[in-house]
């Protein structure tokens, strides 16, 4: 576990010293959200932030190839580097969006793309761990994939509509999700410990919890496309080759039990962004639109329409991904009862937290004190630190100053 934790900070510390970087360059190059009638934010943002989180995946990659203990996970097969291909092109895809507002087509095309780099390096849905199915024709292996891939993706890319919300349920869902893989990796090879999808996990966490600190409300860049499309991509990777580990002659008989996990999981991870994207799509094609035609009836804009604050609402979507992934995990190392206890008792703190007055405001003042006391790591930063002495400026005594309350309200990422 000591390697995945370097690897994870390995990420984490190189998207948080890119995205700083990644902030100027948006400026510089006109990939700046401006204030649409769609959206909540009141001042133009700086997008590419995505491009950080992948410079964070690709570094922890680059890292874990040249250590010893992982050896056996580069030498099985590309597909490691079949993961940074496909995040590199959905990266490079999302950056030309938020440059240039591509077609929708062409970012479809883009995705199709990535996913097939995906599917040819070695990355592909074969195998069903349940009762030992497996998908006899190559190419509906292919199409699987595919589908696999682009969905995910995409159901990323619907949720990231306000400040660390994407990047935090991703972080928290593959926390769960590694959890799980390197369990797995422990009772079917013991003694080796090595998995490829603990490895893509750990760097996928460590890339999102690195830039969360710059993207938190009230955020100074959003991941934009490139963000969202790489953490899609990046975790259907990890769901693909995690599914064909599973063998019940070898795990455990009490891990036998839940074999479906490999399948359930994944979806876990991605419930709130998959029923986000149904519930659009299925909204948008009602009323005759594109299914890909942005709106502002997404999940966090029905929450702040409730009353909801944008931390609050950012919170609450947490709280479920963290119930539905981690509740899932404890059917490994739980018995089938106490873990249907466990999630049943954090499905109705959910629900009391989404529902409650009194639990919203209590919880609310605890994550803004939580927001204030993480507010000196943005002066780790040069432009945190020109931000800290431009407000000293402006708070000096012998110059006037008109106090301004910034709303707390959500910005709506491109959609």
């Amino acid at each position: 576990m000591k390697v995945y934790l370097i690897l994870l900070a390995v990420a984490a510390l190189v998207s948080y010293l890119a995205t700083p970087s990644m902030r100027h360059l948006a400026m510089r190059v006109g990939a700046v959200t401006a204030v649409r009638d769609r959206d909540v934010h009141s001042t133009p943002t700086a997008r590419l932030g995505g491009i950080a989180i992948f410079l964070g995946v690709l570094a922890g990659v680059v890292i874990a190839s040249t250590i010893p203990f992982l050896n056996g996970v580069f030498d099985a097969s590309h597909a490691p580097w079949a993961v940074v291909a496909g995040a590199g092109i959905v990266c490079a895809l999302g950056a030309a969006d938020d440059i240039w507002d591509l077609d929708w087509m062409a970012k479809l095309a883009g995705q199709v793309l990535a996913a097939l780099v995906m599917a040819w390096g070695g990355v592909q849905l074969v195998t069903v761990p349940i009762a030992g199915l497996t998908i006899g024709s190559s190419y509906l292996s292919l199409i699987a994939t595919v589908l696999v891939i682009v969905i995910a993706m995409n159901a990323v890319n619907f949720v990231d509509g306000l400040d660390g919300l994407a990047a935090g349920m991703i972080a928290i869902g593959g926390l769960a999700f590694l959890t799980y893989t390197y369990l797995l990796a422990r009772s079917a090879t013991p003694g080796d410990y090595s998995s490829l999808a603990t490895l893509i996990l750990a760097v996928l966490v460590g890339a999102c919890l690195g830039f969360l600190p710059h993207n938190m409300f009230p955020a100074r860049i959003f991941m934009g496309d490139s963000g969202s499309m790489v953490l899609g991509l990046v975790i259907a990777g990890a769901a693909i080759i995690v599914t064909g580990q599973i063998d019940p002659e070898v795990v455990s008989e009490r891990e036998r039990i839940p074999a479906f996990i490999p399948i359930v999981l994944p979806l876990m991870v991605l419930a709130v962004p998959l029923i986000d994207m149904g519930l659009a799509i299925i909204r948008r094609t009602l009323r005759g639109e594109s299914p890909f035609a942005p709106d502002a009836h997404h999940l966090h804009h029905v929450l702040l329409r409730a009353g909801h604050s944008h931390r609050w609402a950012v919170g609450v979507l947490y709280v479920w991904t963290a119930v539905l992934s981690f509740g899932t995990v404890s059917l490994v190392f739980l018995p089938p009862v106490w873990a249907a206890l466990c999630i049943g008792i954090g499905v109705l703190g959910a629900v009391l937290i989404t529902f409650s007055p009194g639990l919203r405001r209590l919880f609310s003042r605890t994550w803004r004190r939580a927001g204030d006391s993480a507010a000196p790591l943005r002066t780790l930063t040069p432009e945190g630190h020109a931000r800290v002495h431009a407000g000293a400026r402006e708070d000096a005594p012998d110059q006037e100053t008109v106090e301004t309350s910034t709303p707390d309200v959500a910005p709506e990422e491109k959609s």
